[in-house]
């Protein structure tokens, strides 16, 4: 096997399993759990000094996850989409220290922050809407 096509299907394999482990466990229960949910995930903006708009900002942080997951799988734009999922992740590290749940909580989000910044950088490889 290649080097280039070696990383190619890595890029696929992680874009697939990181994407639609995003949009599973992340991005849909923020939406299910409704404006209550939402509300609650946009306060944790007061971390970075943000008190308004709450709904604004979960909702901001869930179409991310949703969407963002979604164009990061199918690899479509997949470096803006790879940006933004980076700074939900960086604002919810920053949440979890903030609320002082430690660096093992905290560990999973900074993670995929530095997944994602990852893929922005290489981007998504060939196997990938971007390539076609």
């Amino acid at each position: 096997m290649r080097t280039t096509k070696g990383k190619d299907i890595g890029l696929l394999i992680i874009r697939l399993t990181i994407g639609a482990s995003m949009m599973i466990f992340h991005g849909i229960p923020k939406v299910s759990g409704g404006v209550e949910k939402l509300e609650s995930i946009g306060n944790s903006m007061k971390h970075v000094g943000i008190t308004f708009m709450p709904l604004f900002w979960g909702g901001a942080a869930a179409t991310a996850e949703i969407l963002g997951s979604l164009l990061f799988m199918i690899g479509l734009w997949t470096r803006p989409a790879s940006v933004v999922l980076a700074g939900t992740m960086l604002m919810a590290s920053i949440y979890h220290l903030g609320e002082g749940h430690g660096w093992a909580k905290s560990s999973h989000t900074i993670e995929l922050f530095f997944i994602f910044i990852a893929v922005a950088l290489m981007g998504a490889g060939k196997y990938s809407v971007d390539k076609k």
